[in-house]
């Protein structure tokens, strides 16, 4: 599976994301101002976002778009990522 293929890349972005998480509870027990608590929010945003995006880019490449899969298992994967892009989306 690739997240396991990938797995030293994947928690050095989840990583990212703990550290982009506690510079906005940084940000409010020093009680900084609003400008820069959205700035930490907005960093902490685009790290998980930037984690989501490598994860279903990965899946796309190993079950929707491998040359190995029958049409079969490319239609069934690509109905999964649907249904799982539309959970990410909200």
């Amino acid at each position: 599976m690739h997240t396991v293929r990938n797995k030293k890349r994947l928690i050095a972005r989840v990583r990212r994301v703990r550290g982009q998480v506690e510079a906005v509870e940084r940000a409010l027990v020093e009680e900084r101002g609003c400008e820069e608590v959205i700035r930490a929010i907005s960093a902490a945003r685009g790290a998980i976002n930037a984690l989501a995006a490598e994860v279903l880019c990965d899946h796309v490449t190993e079950h929707v778009a491998a040359p190995r899969l029958a049409k079969g298992a490319r239609v069934e994967a690509a109905t999964e990522l649907v249904l799982t892009i539309r959970q990410f989306i909200g």
